[in-house]
């Protein structure tokens, strides 16, 4: 019988250079409230991101929502319908209105051109995604946030590694939010960080992720514990050492994928938006008219097969039920994000997946080009 292939799995590292970590950590007694492999990854991130400044969180999605009140956003939030609920989750959590616009046709990423069309005397900040790991057009976004005086917040949850025609991606806007999730290319079983630019930025929202604690004995703000204990962060330490051998066998399939898929009819494999470095967190494929099945049959197709591609980002968040009343909502003013969440399916794809399993994948969508036809 064979094995089903999922989506992605987690990477992991070898277990015996773990147990040598948490065997330190057992003898040191700190668990937690930042110790020292706490600041050791904080250190190793700023160097291997290239980045200034960098907070570590829980998860990915309490740093969103303390990006949001470090920087005091209150009011309207401009943001993108095509993206994991979290990016949106966070600005309803902080009493924010999410205002939808729509993406690029071929990034799938917020489309500048919309956002300032969107801007009122409400917008309180713009929340794009690098959707994929593929940057954002962060010129253009950061210049109509300078222009109109408005923070940029990028979620950065794809785009670890990425780096765009300037440097680390990650440091554009006012701040950029990193997921850790176990199925994110670098993970700390779950986790997040803050990259900042100034270490004042960086004071305040250490301050925030430790109840707002300003010393021992002092208490400056309504802060929320969101701090990353001292097991997540030995993990991430340890992922680091081998963050590019993963990535380097993620880009491997990646031009398989390519390769082995040119020329299907109806079959369109996602390019980049120009980044100098990629991390190849995703694959995702666009199912066209040409292709006898439209993407639901054929995600159905794939999974009766013991094959389990996801549709990533469907529904779009503006179907959800805390969202769909709103004016942004409507579909008809959001025709590119409504036909990329009826059109991409992703494959497989993670370090682990074997040569074999690439296979079986191809000859699958090939097999499925021929029903029909």
């Amino acid at each position: 019988m064979t094995d089903d292939i999922y989506v992605t799995r987690p990477h992991l590292p070898p277990l015996e250079e773990f147990k040598d970590l948490l065997g330190k950590i057992w003898d040191r007694g700190v668990l937690t409230n930042c110790g020292p492999y706490h600041e050791e990854l904080e250190a190793s991130l700023c160097s291997y991101l290239n980045v200034p400044h960098i907070s570590l969180f829980n998860n990915g999605t309490v740093a969103l929502i303390v990006a949001l009140r470090a920087l005091g956003i209150k009011g309207e939030v401009i943001t993108t319908p095509y993206s994991f609920v979290a990016t949106t989750h966070a600005i309803l959590w902080m009493g924010c209105t999410p205002v939808f616009v729509d993406v690029d046709p071929v990034s799938l990423n917020l489309d500048p051109a919309r956002i300032e069309a969107a801007i009122t005397e409400n917008t309180a900040a713009i929340l794009p995604v690098h959707c994929y790991g593929h940057p954002a057009d962060v010129d253009a976004i950061d210049a109509i946030g300078l222009k109109h005086r408005i923070p940029v917040i990028y979620d950065a949850a794809h785009a670890f590694g990425v780096e765009c025609h300037c440097g680390s991606v990650l440091t554009h806007g006012d701040l950029s939010v990193l997921s850790f999730h176990a199925t994110k290319v670098f993970n700390t079983f779950e986790g997040g960080a803050i990259v900042c630019r100034t270490p004042e930025q960086k004071r305040y929202i250490d301050q925030l992720k430790n109840f707002g604690h300003d010393g021992e004995t002092s208490v400056i703000e309504t802060g929320i514990n969101g701090k990353m204990s001292e097991i997540n962060a030995a993990f991430g330490l340890l992922q680091l050492k081998y963050v590019d051998e993963a990535i380097g066998r993620r880009a491997a399939i990646d031009k398989r994928y390519r390769a082995e898929l040119a020329g299907l009819p109806g079959v369109q494999c996602l390019t980049d938006t120009g980044q100098s470095r990629q991390n190849h967190s995703y694959f995702p494929i666009r199912i066209g008219d040409a292709f006898p099945m439209n993407r639901d049959d054929l995600f159905h197709y794939m999974k009766e097969r013991g094959v389990h591609p996801r549709r990533y980002f469907y529904p779009l968040i503006s179907n959800f039920s805390m969202y769909r009343s709103l004016p942004s909502s409507d579909p008809a003013g959001l025709p590119n994000a409504v036909a990329a969440a009826e059109e991409i399916l992703c494959l497989p794809i993670y370090p682990d997946l074997d040569d074999a399993s690439v296979t079986r994948i191809v000859a699958m969508l090939h097999e499925a080009a021929t029903k029909g036809t």
